[in-house]
């Protein structure tokens, strides 16, 4: 599994980099320094173009962008790459992902009782957040595959993108959560035992909600969604104007939202599984299947999540050193990977589950001294 979806990802940017064959030719446009969204770059003002589209746009009262139809966004917007393989990917992740998490918030909620409580909540918040995010892309996949034409208004525009990334990264800082939490059970075990697990449980989920609804602030007091009038479509996030200056706080935000939802989780994650995989090793007992399937589940989350975030600050490297906007097509390329991973997860929460039951649950009743009871 972990071999195919970095194919996937090369494959699917492949394609991204066929759109752009044959647009070389870069315009440039006045922009200001520090003014730069995650977005393609649309100005407010009608530029000097004597090689425009034809503006057959459809009745709308949303205010007008203007494009360089040399720019990547045209490419993107027109391109196989945004109207066919982004939301075939969405469509996927939903049919598996939306039924597979609805069923494990069914099944751990009658688990609530259970002696491993703080696991169960940790993994209800985890399928919770994942299923938001994946019912997040029905509007999506009309839209992409609607030729990238938003037809239902600003306000949902502004709801749709503050809940499809707010979720994203809040499904990332849940699973840093869980991993935390394994290492303290298996590296710090005495500690781990005198911990309020529950409690502390409780308010791992309501941190993450909190910055959740933080995050999701600031999407929702700027416009997003702008009619380009070159193309004839009303793009939703694609496109947003470099020169307002309501957009300018975006900068900040949105590279704070990428060191906290993605850089500071990844980082939990790594530690926490080299650790608890090291101490494991050193152990008497045989946890190799145990170390493998964590593992596992370690690759599949950086394979899922590290493209999208790498993207992202390349993004915002180039936009700030050259203007160059091209990579956006990648980055929302590798965001359908943090989508396959929310699809994964309620097989993945099974796989460590059973595996953790078999090796860890109840080790001090088999009288090794070495590592007392712990529960993953």
């Amino acid at each position: 599994m972990a071999d195919i979806v970095p194919g996937l990802l090369i494959c699917l940017m492949a394609v991204q980099t066929s759109q752009h064959e044959g647009n070389t030719t870069k315009s440039k446009t006045n922009s200001q320094p520090g003014v730069i969204p995650k977005t393609f770059k649309g100005l407010t003002h009608k530029p000097n173009h004597t090689n425009q589209l034809p503006a057959l746009l459809y009745p709308n009262t949303d205010p007008p962008l203007y494009v360089n139809p040399e720019d990547p966004v045209t490419a993107y917007t027109t391109g196989v790459l945004s109207t066919w393989v982004i939301p075939s990917s969405y469509i996927v992740a939903m049919l598996v992902g939306i039924p597979s998490n609805a069923y494990i918030l069914a099944f751990l909620r009658l688990r609530l009782r259970a002696k491993s409580l703080a696991t169960v909540i940790l993994y209800l918040n985890l399928a919770l957040t994942d299923l938001l995010l994946l019912l997040s892309l029905a509007l999506r996949v009309h839209y992409h595959l609607n030729g990238n034409h938003w037809i239902f208004g600003e306000i949902s525009c502004r709801l749709i993108t503050a809940l499809f990334y707010g979720n994203v990264y809040c499904s990332a800082q849940t699973i840093a959560c869980i991993s935390l939490k394994r290492y303290l059970a298996v590296v710090k075990p005495f500690l781990y035992r005198r911990l309020a697990k529950t409690t502390l449980a409780l308010w791992a989920c309501l941190l993450v909600w909190f910055l959740f609804g933080v995050a999701i602030i600031p999407e929702l007091l700027v416009r997003q969604s702008y009619q380009i009038t070159q193309l004839g479509i009303t793009t939703c996030h694609d496109v947003l104007p470099l020169e307002e200056k309501s957009h300018s706080p975006l900068v900040p935000y949105r590279l704070m939202l990428v060191g906290l939802g993605f850089i500071v989780p990844l980082l939990i994650c790594v530690y926490a599984h080299t650790a608890v995989a090291y101490h494991l090793g050193q152990s008497a007992c045989d946890w190799r299947p145990f170390i493998k399937v964590s593992t596992l589940v370690f690759i599949i989350f950086v394979v899922c999540f590290l493209p999208s975030g790498i993207l992202h600050i390349a993004h915002y490297i180039r936009l700030f050193t050259s203007g160059d906007d091209r990579l956006y097509g990648y980055y929302r390329v590798a965001v359908c990977l943090c989508c396959f991973h929310s699809c994964l997860d309620p097989f993945l929460c099974i796989l460590i589950s059973k595996t953790a039951t078999s090796e860890l649950q109840f080790i001090s009743l088999r009288g090794i001294p070495q590592r007392p009871a712990v529960t993953t």
